[in-house]
């Protein structure tokens, strides 16, 4: 088989585009916006467009989930607060009844679906509803870079296909 450049420069680029796992990006957000804020709960909410459903997407919590966090997203309330608030929400904490102290951001993104980036587990103040609202930028725009990374790979990969030999 004769040295073929295009076929070799496709394959390497289609590797190193393929290189960002979208599992891995959002395990690494949701716990650097746990770090951010100083807490070890975090995670991803998302909203339908239609604002009445939410659901978490995914959470970091401490092995044991010693605030009980998980339970509380489902059974609090908190969910359909989120589905029908279009702006961030802020929750003090009150351990007697369960609160664990919350905070949620809308992440910018070109989606149906609306997201947000929430913490939880403590007190928090303007400024860290600031510097999470500044984390869910970021982190909306690396979720739009890795989608349009698949997109990508995807098209390179047809164009490879149908290259006439």
């Amino acid at each position: 088989m004769p040295y073929n450049r295009v076929d070799i420069a496709m394959r390497e680029l289609i590797a190193s585009f393929s290189s960002l796992q979208a599992a891995d990006l959002t395990d690494r957000l949701v716990r650097t916006a746990a770090a951010v804020a100083g807490t070890g709960y975090s995670g991803f909410v998302r909203v339908d467009a239609l604002r009445q459903e939410a659901c978490p997407v995914h959470v970091h919590a401490p092995p044991g989930d010693p605030l009980r966090v998980r339970r509380w997203l489902t059974e609090s309330g908190v969910l359909k607060e989120l589905a029908a608030s279009p702006a961030t929400v802020r929750l003090a904490p009150d351990m007697s009844v369960g609160e664990p102290g919350f905070l949620a951001t809308p992440v910018p993104a070109a989606t149906r679906d609306h997201l947000y980036v929430w913490v939880a587990g403590r007190a928090f103040c303007d400024g860290d509803e600031h510097l999470l609202s500044r984390f869910a930028t970021a982190a909306g725009r690396a979720m739009e870079a890795a989608s349009g990374l698949e997109a990508a790979v995807r098209l390179l990969r047809g164009v490879r296909a149908f290259r006439p030999v």
